[in-house]
């Protein structure tokens, strides 16, 4: 049984957690770069960051009231979008707030100069080193320090505001946005990841007090209070001091506190820049690891990581291989990089979590009940995910290529570790297989419905087509019309030499047409349905047959196959010809012996099944008195909510066929092996198209076909009434 994490945060520590996270290098560190690319706008890039991160706060702060573990944004991604993504998000929040928290050491080198002769690489990796003993000591440790850090550094930053305000000096916002609105974008994207901190808490919910009230009040809070002071605090550093000196300086804050504080008051504002670095760098720890350890726990990652101390409460491998990676970027990755990389996967995070709470919320699962909910859903998660996507197109090449490799290596690590390990699935593809299910299932109904009011059959015959199996398309047929009260129209196509006239053809009058119209005069009064027939002679059938169709308006054409099944569509024979070419719903039939029909078999591969074709198998099997056995073949990896679903999906089409319907799931993969499984039925019926997209779906319904060997219905229905390629991709990976 795995161990629990101790709850011993409270509110203090959740605010400290937060605001700790963000106020570090937003105001120590980025400020003057940022300046370099809007100007004294940056101002706004700051106020528009923290607008742009609201909506992610407050789709964290409802799910992890529902979900209160260890984990945060990997938690909610994972149980949203699935184990892919959740793994993708897992590895590159782990990433990003590693980075950020050696960004913030690495970052508050020239402040500990400022102080101290010392060289800070090694002061760097001295101090993370200290911190992370204090996480491997216990989280109530790491929350009373965290505190402490955070109360200094206000202190100080207060100071800071209130000492400089009067040298804030109008003229130097005169040129407000001369960066441009592009530079205003390009700025507000490398700021956001000064308010990634705002969402750590999450990572830590399982340790957190009371967290109905805490976690809400603690993300929104200090998002707000966190806004208020950036805006504070940059405004002082533009105004205060001239753009051309302060742009570009690695510490903005003590360049500004020491033209406009006493000499102890710019000692004051150093310490504290210090204490904020490292309290972001000891949150970015602090949650970091809980990440590995919250995909171990769920098979993501290798179950070492899951480890918890039994002295300490703590996760003590997850702390160990998070801080080893903090101190290999201190000691070799260079700032600006992990500046730009932190801020594009986080945008990129904060979408899917947005996401992510329009999959909970649109999934209606009994089981999600948070105890607070976004007031504003779903606008404010549509504005996030806007807002996000246009960020992203400001980003530049560098941090979008890294944010790619890093999504690259979670796909890699997720299909070579963690697949074979986990099988389940997320609530998005639950809900979006709902809604396909139920929108296949009404174009079904329709087609059952719109049908039943009179359809023209066209049955195709070939002069080569024995008097049993033209019997049995004509019966076939007239089953359908049946079905539908429609008529049959039964036409013998008769191929000519090229170099004899068609009128003198037809004139002549053979044996074997005398006798194909005393058979369809025997049938015309057996069936009790409209029927008519009648001869075509052409020097080429398969468009005779194509036009016939197209002139008749017919609405399903009836066309014999192959004894041996459907070669190829790139053969180029007459059938794969029609098939191309058809004008109307088109029936590829190896017909069975009809009056000893007794079961079918119907047919779909990782797909929901084409309406027309459960219309053709109810319609064949209430005239022969037969029953449908509903085949659905599902790959070895679904999972239990998917054959939920899709047996849910059967029993409503059970309830529109007017026969015997029983459902059957086959797991394999296998052309011959699904034929081997129906081995016992009478006739198969399948469908296909011959759209370009459904060739690239690798669908392998005649192969099935090929390999039965019996009696087959080939379905392709008409391309008007198929789905787009969207669609059908959708319904193939929902289903």
């Amino acid at each position: 049984m795995a161990k629990k994490l101790e709850r011993d945060l409270g509110l203090p520590s959740v605010l400290a957690i937060s605001i700790g996270a963000m106020v570090g290098s937003g105001i120590f560190i980025l400020p003057a770069l940022a300046m370099k690319m809007a100007g004294p706008a940056v101002v706004l890039a700051y106020l528009l960051a923290g607008v742009l991160v609201l909506p992610a706060a407050l789709s964290k702060a409802e799910m992890a009231t529902a979900m209160p573990e260890a984990g945060g944004t990997y938690i909610y991604i994972e149980r949203g979008m699935g184990p892919l993504m959740g793994t993708i998000a897992g590895i590159g929040t782990w990433f990003s707030l590693s980075f950020k928290g050696a960004l913030a050491l690495v970052g508050g080198a020239p402040y500990i100069v400022l102080l101290f002769d010392v060289p800070p690489q090694t002061l760097a990796l001295v101090i993370a080193g200290m911190l992370i003993l204090v996480n491997l000591l216990g989280v109530k440790q790491t929350g009373r320090v965290q505190v402490a850090l955070v109360g200094v550094m206000l202190g100080a930053m207060a100071w800071f505001v209130g000492g400089s305000l009067g040298d804030v000096a109008p003229m130097r916002f005169e040129s407000f946005f001369e960066g441009g609105f592009g530079g205003l974008l390009a700025a507000t994207g490398f700021v956001y990841v000064s308010y990634a901190g705002v969402t750590k808490v999450a990572s830590v919910a399982e340790e957190v007090e009371n967290p109905d009230r805490n976690i809400p009040l603690g993300l929104i809070g200090s998002l707000g209070f966190t806004t208020l002071l950036y805006v504070l605090v940059v405004t002082v550093i533009v105004g205060a001091a001239p753009t051309a000196e302060l742009a570009g300086s690695s510490t903005p804050v003590a360049d500004v506190a020491d033209s406009s504080l006493i000499q102890w008051g710019v000692l004051v504002v150093v310490v504290a820049a210090i204490l904020a670095l490292i309290s972001t760098a000891n949150a970015g720890l602090l949650s970091a690891s809980r990440y590995p350890f919250a995909m171990s726990r769920d098979q993501l990652a290798p179950e070492f990581l899951e480890h918890v101390s039994d002295r300490f409460d703590t996760p003590t491998s997850a702390i160990t291989l998070t801080g080893a990676v903090m101190l290999v970027m201190i000691a070799f990755v260079p700032i600006d990089d992990i500046a730009k990389l932190g801020s594009a996967f986080k945008i990129l995070v904060f979408i899917l979590v947005n996401v992510a709470l329009v999959a909970f919320r649109e999934g209606n699962l009994d089981t999600y009940d948070p105890s607070f909910r976004d007031p504003f859903y779903p606008w404010t998660q549509a504005f996030g995910v806007i807002g996000g996507l246009v960020l992203l197109t400001q980003m530049g090449t560098v941090p979008l290529v890294g944010a790619a490799i890093i999504i690259s290596g979670g796909f890699v690590w997720y299909l070579g570790y963690a697949r074979t390990r986990v099988r389940r699935e997320g609530v998005a593809r639950q809900a979006v297989r709902e809604r396909v299910s139920k929108r296949v299932v009404e174009r079904t109904e329709a087609t059952f419905f719109e049908r039943a009011v009179g359809t023209d059959i066209t049955v195709a015959l070939t002069q080569d087509a024995s008097p049993f199996h033209e019997e049995g398309l004509v019966r076939m047929a007239a089953a359908i019309a049946r079905h539908r009260a429609g008529s049959v129209t039964v036409v013998q196509f008769d191929t000519v030499p090229d170099q004899l006239p068609l009128d003198s053809a037809a004139e002549i009058q053979s044996p074997d047409d005398l006798e194909f119209e005393a058979r369809m005069e025997k049938l015309q009064s057996e069936v009790d349905v409209p029927l008519d027939f009648g001869e075509v002679v052409s020097h080429d059938p398969r468009h005779a047959v194509v036009n016939f169709a197209r002139h008749h308006d017919t609405d399903l054409l009836i066309v014999e196959s192959e004894p041996v099944g459907v070669r190829s569509w790139v053969t180029g024979d007459d059938a794969e010809w029609i098939i191309r070419h058809e004008p109307c719903d088109l029936l590829l039939v190896q017909p069975p012996e009809f009056e000893a029909l007794r079961r079918l078999a119907l047919i779909t591969d990782n797909g929901p099944f084409d309406p027309l074709k459960v219309e053709i198998a109810d319609a064949l099997a209430q005239a022969a008195g037969a029953s449908v056995e509903m085949v659905h073949v599902l790959p070895p990896s679904a999972t239990d909510e998917q054959r939920t679903t899709i047996r849910n999906y059967h029993d409503e089409l059970v309830e529109l066929c007017a026969v015997p319907v029983e459902s059957r799931f086959i797991v394999e993969q296998s052309a011959g092996a699904t034929a081997a499984c129906i081995a016992e039925d009478d006739l198969i019926v399948v469908s296909s198209d011959e759209s370009w997209w459904n060739r690239l779906l690798e669908r392998k319904p005649r192969r099935i076909v090929e390999a039965f060997g019996g009696a087959s219905v080939v379905v392709y229905p008409h391309q008007e009434r198929t789905p787009g390629p969207v669609e059908q991709l959708l319904e193939r990976a929902a289903f």
